[in-house]
């Protein structure tokens, strides 16, 4: 009799699992959390990622650090700022760029023309993910060389008025609660405008506006996240292994801002498909074949 108890209970165990297992497999399959996990795979996230974040690395920021050299400008210190580093990392960042004079000459010229069709191509990465996050093919052109090429101008004079406008609440005393609301604010349009403008206006205006709002929350919270992460590992990588240390983290940063900007747009995009997804229509009634089923009646 006991084991036969025994028996009896161990047996019900793996049946209440499998209960279990399925009841969480229903309850995932279909959800948002499926659907947005499945188009990242279908996207290859992780390598388009580490594409986007390397473009980022190799052309945005030499081409930035030798325009910064023609205006005899520091550009350690807005860097320093958008990744959200505290004194101690901002001094080790600081360290990786060397204030010089720079002589216009044909090797410059070559170096802003190769910078700027790097800066072209990065753009065009970006376009390339907004396409596969929202379902359309990728079409190479003149015209479309030249959009990117707006965009990325559009990106310049973003960064110089973020810069200014940096500058000038820097000695406000709202300037965290001012700063905060401001950048948000902008963020949300720019993306807004971007993913319209790179999609060449193949999807209308709202239904890209929860791609460009989840992005700008990811982008803000990436920005919370490096205060506290990045500004401790950029200061100890400075002590353990030098300049390379910091180069390091500084990939890690770029890497990131990959991340959120393929991850706002996928997130985004699940959103908007699954708000305008419309629902199944329910049943009037009883059909002529259920009512001979109840009846018993032949079909």
């Amino acid at each position: 009799m006991t084991t036969a108890g025994s028996n009896g209970t161990s047996g019900e165990v793996p049946a209440n699992r499998g209960r279990i297992a399925g009841a969480w497999h229903d309850h995932y399959d279909g959800s948002a959390a499926h659907e947005l996990f499945s188009r990242l795979g279908e996207l290859d996230f992780f390598n388009w990622v580490l594409l986007f974040g390397a473009t980022l690395l190799l052309t945005v920021l030499p081409i930035i650090v030798l325009l910064g050299a023609f205006a005899s400008e520091r550009v350690d210190g807005d860097i320093a700022r958008h990744v959200g580093l505290n004194r101690q990392g901002s001094q080790a960042v600081a360290s990786l760029f060397k204030q010089s004079t720079v002589k216009f000459d044909s090797g410059i010229v070559v170096s802003l023309i190769l910078g700027a069709a790097g800066v072209v191509a990065m753009a065009i990465t970006l376009q390339i993910i907004y396409e596969k996050a929202f379902g359309h093919e990728h079409h190479r052109s003149v015209g479309n060389v030249l959009r990117c090429s707006v965009w990325v101008a559009a990106l310049g004079a973003l960064l110089i008025a973020d810069g200014v406008q940096s500058r000038e609440l820097r000695h406000s005393p709202l300037r965290p609660e001012v700063s905060a609301l401001v950048d948000l604010a902008v963020l949300i349009l720019f993306f807004w405008w971007s993913i319209h403008f790179l999609l060449a206006g193949r999807e209308s205006w709202r239904s890209v506006f929860r791609a460009a709002l989840t992005t700008a929350v990811f982008w803000i919270g990436l920005g919370v996240f490096s205060a506290f992460y990045f500004s401790s590992s950029i200061v100890s990588d400075d002590k353990l292994y030098g300049s390379v240390g910091v180069v390091v983290d500084l990939v890690t940063w770029f890497i990131a801002v990959g991340a959120v900007m393929m991850l706002g747009a996928v997130v985004g995009a699940v959103w908007e498909n699954r708000r305008t997804r419309s629902p199944q229509p329910a049943s009037e009634g009883p059909t002529e074949a259920d009512q001979s089923i109840a009846s018993g009646r032949p079909l």
